[in-house]
C-alpha cells in the first residue's frame, strides 16, 4: 500500500514539473519582447551555422560560423540628400525661358539656374546597419541617415528596401530605420558589459562601398570618450559615450555597422574611428549594444529617448588643478576618479544627498572610474527610475537612492510629435477654400507657437503649406508623414493674396 502511494506521488510530481516547464517553455520564454526580439528565439541565419540556440559549439576560436551567422544580418545603406535652397523664406522667383523651343526647363534650370540662391548641391553617401527584427526594424548610427531624403537599403542578397526613419538621437549617435519586409535574418543581441579587453570580436560592415566585408581583432579598451557626440544643441557636454575600443580594421562606410563576439552576437555598433588621414590607422571605435538597446526600445516605444539625469556635472580629479579641487573640495591628494563639481538644486542627486566633491564611486553597483563609465550606467533608465549610487565622503562610503529626472526636471515621459518640433497649430485648408484659391489642397498654419518654424524661418501666421521637399501635403497627416522625424526639410507655399511662392528650410535635429 505505501510503495502505490509512493508510486503515484513521485508520477504525479514528474508529470507536474514537465508541464511546467512546457508551459514556461511555450507562453513565457517565447513571448517576452526587448528592444524588438523576443526572447528565447533563434533566427535561421543562425541555425544555419549550428548554433541553435545562439551559442558557438566548445573549442578553438573560429571566426567563420559567427561571421556566417551575422553578415545575413548586416546591410549596406545609401543615402540621397536634394539640392536645397537657402533662402530663409525669400520668395522664389522663376526665371522665364527664352529658348522654350529649343531647350526645355530643366535643361534650362541646369544652365541658367531656377532663381534660388546659396542653393546646396545634391549629397549621397553611404554606411551600415544591423537588422534587429525579422519584420525590418534596422539600428544604424544617427550620422548615416540625418538630414537625408531618401534612403535605401540593400540586404546581403542585393534585395533593395526603401526605408523610413523611425527615430534617432544625436546624443547617441544611434537611428531607427525601417523596411516593410518580412521574414528577415537578423542579429541577436549580446551582452557589453561582458567584454573583455583583449577578447577577439568582429566587425561587420560595408566600408569605402564594397560589399559585406569581415574583420578581425580584439578588445582594446572599454569606455573610451572621444567628445564626438553632441546633443541636439550642438554642444557635446550632452553627448553620451562609451565606446568599445578595438584594433578590427574599419573604414568609411562602417558606420552603423556590426562589432560582434564569437557567438555571432551583437556587442557594439561601429561608429568612429582614431585617424589623421580619415582612413582606418589602428583603432575603432562601437557603442555597446547594451547602451544601443534601450535606445532602440525608448524609439520603438515612444518615438524619442527617454534621457535619464542624474543632476550633476562631473570631473575626473586627474585632469583638476589644485586651485580647482581647493574651490569645489576635492582633496588635493586625490588623483582619480569622478567627483561632482556642480550639483543641481533641482535634481535628483541632490534631493538624495549629494553635494560638491563627492566622489561618486558606484551606481547600480557598478564601480565608475571614468565619465564614460558613469554615462553609460545612467545612460540604460528612463526619468523616474530609482538606483542606488554609492559617493565617498570624508572618506566614508555612503549608499542612498537617486530618483532620475528628465531635462526638465521632472519625471514625466516623453512623447515624439514631429507638428511639436515644427511649434504651431495647424489645419487641413478647407476644401471650397483651396478651390476658391485655385490649389488642390494645402495646410494652414494658424498659430507659430516655440519651435523650429519660430526659431529659424520668418514664416507668418496663416501661412498655406502646399508642399515639404516638393511632395504635395493636401492635410495635416500629410504634413506630419512628409516631415518624418529628423533631417533637413523645406516647406513651400504662399500667403493668401499674394502669388509668390515662398520655401523655408529648416532642420529638426536642432533644438
Amino acid at each position: 500500500m505505501k510503495f502505490k502511494q509512493i508510486f503515484l506521488t513521485v508520477f504525479i510530481s514528474a508529470i507536474t514539473t514537465v508541464a511546467i516547464a512546457w508551459g514556461y517553455m511555450k507562453y513565457f520564454k517565447t513571448s517576452n519582447s526587448y528592444a524588438g526580439q523576443l526572447t528565447g528565439t533563434v533566427p535561421a541565419n543562425y541555425k544555419y551555422v549550428g548554433f541553435g540556440d545562439g551559442i558557438i559549439p566548445p573549442g578553438p576560436v573560429d571566426f567563420t560560423q559567427p561571421a556566417l551567422a551575422a553578415t545575413p544580418a548586416v546591410v549596406h545603406i545609401k543615402t540621397k540628400t536634394n539640392a536645397r535652397a537657402a533662402n530663409n523664406g525669400l520668395p522664389k522667383v522663376q526665371r522665364q525661358n527664352p529658348f522654350s523651343d529649343l531647350i526645355d526647363e530643366e535643361m534650362f534650370n541646369q544652365l541658367f539656374g531656377n532663381g534660388r540662391s546659396g542653393a546646396a548641391p545634391e549629397q549621397r553617401a553611404s554606411g551600415s546597419g544591423v537588422v534587429i527584427s525579422e519584420d525590418g526594424y534596422i539600428v544604424t548610427n544617427n550620422h548615416v541617415v540625418a538630414n537625408a531624403d531618401e534612403i535605401n537599403v540593400t540586404l546581403s542578397n542585393k534585395r533593395v528596401y526603401k526605408a523610413k526613419v523611425i527615430g534617432s538621437d544625436p546624443s547617441y549617435d544611434l537611428a531607427v530605420i525601417k523596411v516593410e519586409a518580412a521574414g528577415l535574418p537578423y542579429i541577436l543581441y549580446g551582452n557589453s558589459d561582458e567584454a573583455k579587453i583583449g577578447q577577439w570580436v568582429l566587425a561587420i560592415g560595408y566600408p569605402l562601398n564594397l560589399e559585406t566585408t569581415v574583420t578581425a581583432g580584439i578588445v582594446s579598451a572599454k569606455a573610451r570618450s572621444l567628445g564626438l557626440n553632441k546633443g541636439r544643441d550642438g554642444n557635446t557636454i550632452n553627448g553620451v559615450e562609451s565606446f568599445i575600443q578595438t584594433d578590427a580594421a574599419v573604414n568609411m562606410g562602417n558606420s552603423g555597422g556590426a562589432l560582434v563576439n564569437t557567438d555571432g552576437k551583437l556587442i557594439g555598433i561601429n561608429s568612429a574611428i582614431a585617424s589623421p588621414t580619415g582612413y582606418y590607422s589602428g583603432y575603432s571605435y562601437a557603442i555597446p549594444v547594451n547602451i544601443v538597446k534601450k535606445v532602440v526600445d525608448d524609439i520603438m516605444k515612444f518615438g524619442t529617448v527617454q534621457r535619464a539625469y542624474l543632476g550633476i556635472k562631473f570631473g575626473n580629479a586627474s585632469e583638476m588643478s589644485d586651485e580647482i579641487k581647493k574651490q569645489i573640495g576635492i582633496p588635493l591628494s586625490a588623483y582619480d576618479g569622478i567627483y561632482a563639481t556642480d550639483v543641481l538644486t533641482t535634481g535628483g542627486a541632490y534631493q538624495a544627498g549629494i553635494r560638491n566633491g563627492d566622489r561618486i564611486d558606484k551606481v547600480n553597483g557598478i564601480s565608475v572610474l571614468s565619465g564614460g563609465e558613469l554615462q553609460e550606467q545612467v545612460s540604460r533608465y528612463k526619468p523616474g527610475d530609482k538606483i542606488p549610487v554609492t559617493y565617498i565622503r570624508n572618506e566614508k562610503p555612503v549608499t542612498i537612492t537617486v530618483t532620475l529626472k528628465n531635462n526638465s526636471g521632472n519625471y514625466d515621459i516623453v512623447k515624439n510629435d514631429v507638428l511639436d518640433k515644427l511649434g504651431g497649430e495647424f489645419g487641413t485648408l478647407d476644401p471650397r477654400k483651396a478651390k476658391e484659391i485655385g490649389v488642390p489642397g494645402g495646410v494652414i498654419v494658424k498659430r507659430i507657437t516655440k519651435g523650429a518654424i519660430a526659431d529659424q524661418t520668418r514664416m507668418k501666421d496663416s501661412f498655406i503649406i502646399l508642399k515639404v521637399n516638393n511632395k504635395n501635403v493636401t492635410t495635416v497627416d500629410e504634413l506630419r508623414a512628409a516631415i518624418g522625424t529628423t533631417g533637413t526639410i523645406t516647406i513651400s507655399g504662399f500667403y493668401p493674396g499674394y502669388d509668390a511662392l515662398y520655401e523655408y528650410p529648416l532642420s529638426l535635429d536642432r533644438d
